[in-house]
Formats: structure tokens, C-alpha cells, sequence
């Protein structure tokens, strides 16, 4: 496929897709991204995404730079896994996305485009840093409050469910913790029910809470 013909599909998506050379230069901007990031096309195209976006990783790691290991992904033909980036818009405003990438080579001049596919994701940035904030609350609680030994007697939590409040606790979300333990939503719903009968609590945070006051976690 030509690579006119491939951003002309692009067009056609909800989410906003742009494609960067191996070097970082965006060379396509579809309708979606100047909606989400504020920046016309005639603005984007042939810009460096970094000078563009400012796009920076959850540990601040800045993308598209000379010593980026999305480079040696995309020079490799490795799969690159979904990441949550933080970006500049034209508004001057940080926010994040959740972005994807697809890598595609011409074959006829073999030139690797990176296909970006992003969506807003500040709402749920959102609700884990609040989480974070009750967790380390909830830390601090009970740290002062160590009455471990005067809670009626419960259930004993297994070793997997001791994991599940562990992440919990450090304000990992239900989506990142069912993906790393390799389970689906539904089944960390049912781990955390029975958590909570074991626990006599009602909810995520009441047993997390709970499990630390009495040094499960």
C-alpha cells in the first residue's frame, strides 16, 4: 500500500493517528489529532514529535529522542507494546494518552513509518493519582493506628490474594493488575469478593485499608 493511500485511511478512525519516520518526523496528522492535540496539519507535518508533543513516558522518559528505545523497536520490526504518554497540546495544556503503534514499511522504498494511535486518557490519570493519594493515606493511618491485634479473627488470605492488595495498595489499577496476573476483569472482581468475606469488608479500599492494619500486606 502507498503510503498516501495509508493516511488517507487513517482519516476514517475515531482515535487521532499520526505517523513519525524512523528519525521522529511526523509525516502525516489526521483529523482526530488536530481535534485532540490543537495543532493543524499544516503545523504538525514535517515537525519533530518531540518539539511538537514534548511527549514524555510514566517515568518522564522524553520519546523520539536520538537514544529512544522506540526507535530500536521500530529498527528491529519488534512489537511495541500499548503505553500511557503525557503530551503538550497547542493550548499549552499536559495531558495523557493511551497510545498504540503500527509499524509499516513501503515496499518500495522500504521507508518504516510508526503509526500513532492515541486517545485521551486524563480522566483515569485522574482517579489513580487520587487513588494513590487515599492509599498512602490509608498507609499512614495505619502505621499511627496499630491495633493489628485486637480485629475479630478472619479467613486466611491466600498468597494471590495477598498480591491483588499489594498492588492495590501502591494504586495500580484493575486493568494493570488483571493484565500483569495474566486473569480477566471478571475474575479479579471474583477475587476481590472474596477478599472482602474474608476480610468482613465492603469494598477495594476498606479491605486494602484493612489488610494493612493488620500486616497482610
Amino acid at each position: 500500500m502507498l503510503e498516501q493511500e495509508l493516511f488517507d485511511l487513517f482519516e476514517g478512525t475515531a482515535d487521532a493517528v499520526f505517523t513519525v519516520t524512523d528519525q521522529g518526523e511526523i509525516c502525516s496528522w489526521n483529523k482526530a489529532a488536530e481535534r485532540l492535540f490543537g495543532y493543524g496539519k499544516v503545523e504538525a507535518l514535517g515537525k519533530a514529535f518531540q518539539c511538537l508533543l514534548q511527549g514524555r513516558g510514566a517515568l518522564g522518559t522524553r520519546v523520539w529522542t536520538e537514544n529512544c528505545s522506540l526507535r530500536s523497536y521500530v529498527a528491529n520490526h519488534l512489537e511495541i507494546p500499548n503505553f500511557d504518554l503525557e503530551v503538550k497540546t497547542r493550548s499549552g495544556r499536559r495531558m495523557w494518552v493511551s497510545v498504540s503503534i503500527l509499524v509499516c514499511e513501503n515496499s518500495r522504498n522500504h521507508r518504516r513509518l510508526a503509526a500513532h494511535f492515541a486517545h485521551d486518557i486524563s480522566e483515569r490519570k485522574k482517579n489513580e493519582e487520587l487513588l494513590l493519594k487515599i492509599t498512602d493515606l490509608s498507609r499512614q493511618l495505619a502505621s499511627i493506628h496499630d491495633v493489628a491485634t485486637r480485629f475479630v479473627p478472619v479467613s486466611q488470605l491466600s498468597e494471590h490474594e495477598k498480591e491483588i492488595l499489594r498492588k492495590f495498595s501502591v494504586g495500580t489499577n484493575s486493568t494493570e493488575i488483571a493484565r500483569q496476573l495474566g486473569i480477566t476483569p471478571q475474575t479479579l472482581r471474583n477475587h476481590l469478593h472474596h477478599i472482602n468475606q474474608k476480610l468482613h469488608t465492603h469494598n477495594r479500599l476498606e479491605a486494602v485499608t484493612h489488610a494493612m492494619q493488620r500486616k497482610l500486606v
